[in-house]
């Protein structure tokens, strides 16, 4: 029975060394520009059905895909093939099967279902509203999985296990009762985690912040998206239930950070967050000696380094995509070398004031005793020198913050869109599971009136997209009548936009308090957003405006129709429209 055990195993070598060999040699030869360009071609007119040829960042995306699978093809092989790397391997699994035994997943699931309860009820009114959120529109018009846009290689895979389907459709709220399970299982293991494996009742409140802070509410608004956001989540908290086993954390994050980044870059923040949160706990309350701190602040670093190496040379999308959005304009280019510092601090610099910006006067007072509740737990629990403990608090609080937001500080026009800053509701969350941790409870009280304004603000959100939805269709109405009225025949004419449909009153009231409603609900008929060019479809193409065409999609440049001084053909109390019978600018009234 040895020898038959031997000589499959000898065969399954073979079987993998002669695969390896063909694979490599077809990514070799992908190297090569004459290669890719017959592969280009073949794509372009037999799969795409496309006559031009495709452009030179697909060479230089096929080229990166071809390296990445060199590189993991010689990987897989040394894990396979080699004594060595098989004895590396099962180590692996021998250390993550050992921390898997001693995880009480049992623990987790009251906790989990608890949670889902309330992050259920959070978005009960997003539901109700029923509203296609930002981008929401193309894909329902569509039905295309555009995400490897932006290299999201892994949501494309989800959304057919999820929609197995051709195109999508809107299937809410299922996405979004999904998302509300993942996030329930992402805050129970954060608490897990960051509780010393400890989950009270007043932990799981402290945990609100992660899935209804005002930043994850728009991840929760999408109705195609919202699962992903969730799972990207639970992927940069995974590795750290192995973090007693260096081998198996090493694995597990540089697979998990790897996946985050083919799903959602934003989420990478958290890694980096629970990262400097864990050392300081380590440190503070001599858990671990100084060598065994060092030792995985290193082994974490370069974890994250290499997901994101291999992230940036093999699997990222060379689209250099950039776009003027609400008068900002966003890129996935990085700064330069000499320009990479004083790019970083300046990219801090706009996410301190955006967040400042954002929240209300009681959330700041709340978010201000958090952390000074934190400062306080940590000194007098420290087992260290006080004010050592004192300093290494605040530059806990300063790194945390700031490594929420992931690696899109390294960005030359990073994202400040809600949905790219919702690390900050998982630094509050960590702030707060810390604090309740075998504390007084008199620190609970700011935690949760923190976590109450936030559930009670999910509700006026909600509500807010019903209301503000409702005006927008009647806005909305009344425009498309009086376009139908004046050109019953709209072949070969072009619409321009100016100014919005303004907000309600409802909303005007709410940012008195909690200024970042404004950035939540989306304006429709904004001229100014790439949203447009979406609202430009689903009402004029599918209301029997097909002839009309939208000339301001900020995304490309356009003529200013105000320049033509064209005459007034209508002039109402919701807009002014000017036309010269074949340009036509409206402008929407306040």
């Amino acid at each position: 029975m040895t020898q038959n055990s031997k000589t499959r195993f000898t065969k399954t070598q073979i079987c993998i060394l002669v695969l390896s060999i063909f694979c490599l040699l077809a990514c070799i030869a992908i190297l090569f520009p004459q290669v890719r360009q017959m592969s280009l071609n073949y794509l372009a007119v037999n799969i795409l059905h496309k006559q031009e040829t495709l452009s030179l960042l697909w060479h230089k995306t096929l080229m990166s895909y071809a390296m990445g699978g060199i590189f993991f093809i010689l990987l897989f092989d040394y894990c396979t093939l080699t004594t060595t790397g098989k004895m590396y391997a099962l180590s692996v699994k021998q250390e993550i099967n050992d921390c898997l035994a001693e995880i009480d997943f049992r623990s987790l699931l009251k906790p989990s279902l608890f949670l889902s309860g309330i992050y259920l009820l959070g978005i009960l009114t997003i539901i109700r509203a029923n509203l296609l959120y930002h981008d929401d529109i193309g894909w329902s018009i569509t039905g295309y999985r555009d995400w490897f846009y932006w290299s999201r290689y892994v949501i494309v895979l989800l959304s057919y296990f999820i929609q197995p389907e051709i195109n999508m459709t809107d299937i809410s709220p299922l996405p979004q009762l999904l998302s509300v399970l993942i996030m329930a299982i992402s805050s129970a293991l954060l608490i897990y985690i960051t509780g010393n494996k400890k989950i009270t009742l007043i932990g799981i409140f402290a945990s609100i912040p992660l899935g209804l802070s005002p930043y994850f509410l728009e991840c929760m608004s999408y109705k195609f998206a919202a699962p992903y956001f969730a799972f990207s989540i639970l992927l940069s908290i995974i590795p750290f239930l192995f973090v007693t086993r260096k081998k198996a954390f090493f694995f597990c994050s540089v697979i998990s950070l790897l996946l985050l980044c083919l799903t959602y870059q934003a989420a990478a923040g958290l890694y980096l967050l629970l990262v400097v949160i864990l050392v300081f706990q380590d440190w503070n309350h001599r858990k671990k000696t100084d060598k065994e701190i060092l030792s995985f602040l290193s082994t974490a670093s370069l974890a994250f380094s290499l997901a994101m190496l291999c992230f940036k040379f093999f699997f990222m999308r060379h689209n250099n995509f950039e776009y003027i959005n609400d008068n900002e304009a966003v890129s996935s280019s990085m700064h330069s070398l000499s320009q990479m510092l004083p790019g970083i601090f300046f990219n801090i610099k706009n996410y301190a004031i955006t967040i400042n910006n954002d929240l209300g006067l009681i959330w700041k007072i709340c978010i201000t005793l958090i952390c000074i509740f934190f400062v306080i737990k940590s000194v007098s629990t420290s087992s260290r020198n006080k004010l050592s403990s004192f300093l290494l608090s605040l530059l806990t609080i300063g790194f945390s913050c700031i490594s929420s937001y992931g690696i899109y500080f390294l960005l030359a026009h990073p994202l400040f869109y809600p949905r790219a800053l919702f690390g900050f509701g998982a630094f509050l969350a960590v702030l707060c599971i810390y604090i309740v941790t075998d504390y007084k409870r008199t620190a609970s009280i700011p935690i949760l009136a923190l976590s109450w304004c936030f559930f009670v603000f999910s509700f006026s959100y909600g509500n807010a997209l019903s209301d503000q939805a409702r005006y927008a269709e009647f806005r909305i109405s009344i425009l498309l009548q009086d376009l139908s009225v004046l050109y019953p025949d709209c072949d070969n004419k072009t619409i321009q936009l100016k100014n919005s449909i303004d907000f309600t009153p409802s909303i005007k009231n709410i940012s008195k308090h909690n200024p970042i409603i404004e950035r939540l609900v989306p304006k429709r008929f904004d001229a100014e957003h790439a949203d447009t060019e979406y609202w430009s479809h689903y009402y004029l193409y599918h209301f029997n405006f097909s002839g009309l065409a939208m000339s301001n999609i900020p995304i490309y440049s356009y003529n200013d129709f105000t320049d033509l001084k064209m005459p007034v053909v209508l002039d109402s109390y919701y807009h002014t429209i000017q036309s010269d019978g074949e340009h036509i600018l409206i402008t929407l009234k306040h």
